[in-house]
């Protein structure tokens, strides 16, 4: 794979949360989150809650809604960017969606990340009642709420006909603080989705390939260290010279600080069908001392070009001495 000539970008840290017991909770998190250097709280954009639906989709459960939870978590604190992980298009009808992040970018004086998906969680769709499209109209829905969130984001009245989105006769308000939009993050784990992230967004988001619409031992074995340099190449195809502009993230799911780093691979991967060595190098786990954690980062990023990690809030206090160490490094 080349590589270009040009530094290395910053490490910055996220954390993902998915619940919590009371508003004064939520705001203590927010506000520890951002005390200890991490850049953004991201929240997942799912609905189900406990039942036969989730527990087959094997995903966690998500309790808070992604838009007001990052409202909260913006009110309480001044500098921590808020985000989701992404927003599946299809829970919201686009002008909603615009709407909404153009708000929360306002409110939080420009601290919106806005997350994009084609949507995965094929009976999260069902329980719900929505039309689990193949993959291919999915994405190309994808594709065009990109090009109406930038024209809503933009000055002068909407005329915009698209396939999947109609909206004319009126002007997209309030207008965000970021200009001309905050930054899109796509994510994704397909070769078309990451393509369309390397061609549009500011932030590519790695996840597993979840063509098999739960979460399972296919989306793993196709998130190796081998299969995440493909997905670079897939995002790379996708930039072409805008490639070293964009900024690389992937989600930490399995963040473990500990000096039995051996012991602890071994048994995890024996549960997800890898070796020890193959879970060492998984990226989307860490799992060492804060030394060993480091360097593993500083190898990746220079692997793959991954600079922007997101952790579970279950790992924030130990995971904490890494984002000192590296932070804007």
């Amino acid at each position: 794979m080349s590589k270009e000539t040009v530094a290395p970008k910053p490490f910055r840290f996220a954390v993902q949360s998915f619940s919590a017991s009371s508003a004064q909770q939520w705001n203590e998190r927010a506000l520890q989150v951002e005390e200890l250097g991490y850049s953004a709280l991201h929240l997942a954009d799912h609905i189900i809650g406990p039942g036969p639906a989730l527990e087959r989709t094997r995903h966690p459960l998500q309790e808070l809604a992604a838009v007001p939870a990052m409202a909260a978590a913006a009110a309480a604190t001044t500098t921590l960017k808020i985000g989701s992980r992404v927003f599946c298009i299809d829970y919201r009808h686009p002008a909603v969606l615009a709407k909404e992040a153009a708000t929360l970018d306002l409110l939080s004086d420009g601290r919106l990340e806005l997350g994009l998906g084609a949507g995965w969680l094929r009976d999260e769709y069902a329980a719900i009642g929505l039309e689990f499209d193949p993959a291919p109209k999915r994405i190309d829905r994808l594709i065009e709420v990109v090009d109406f969130l930038e024209a809503h984001m933009s000055e002068g009245q909407l005329e915009f006909a698209g396939e999947h989105v109609v909206a004319r006769e009126y002007e997209g308000v309030p207008q965000p603080v970021q200009k001309p939009r905050p930054p899109i993050m796509i994510g994704g784990g397909s070769p078309r989705v990451l393509r369309l992230a390397g061609e549009r967004a500011d932030i590519v988001s790695f996840n597993f390939n979840n063509r098999s619409g739960v979460i399972g031992p296919d989306g793993v074995a196709l998130s190796t260290a081998q299969e995440t340099e493909r997905k670079v190449g897939w995002v790379r195809e996708g930039a072409g010279e805008r490639f070293v502009d964009l900024e690389l993230e992937i989600g930490a799911y399995f963040s473990i600080v500990t000096n039995a780093a051996a012991a602890t691979a071994e048994g995890m991967g024996s549960a997800m069908g890898l070796t020890r060595e193959q879970m060492l190098e998984f990226p989307h786990a860490l799992i060492g001392s804060v030394d060993g954690i480091c360097e593993e980062l500083e190898r990746r990023r220079e692997i793959y070009g991954i600079s922007y990690v997101t952790i579970g809030d279950d790992a924030l206090e130990a995971f904490a001495p890494v984002v000192a160490r590296l932070a804007g490094h």
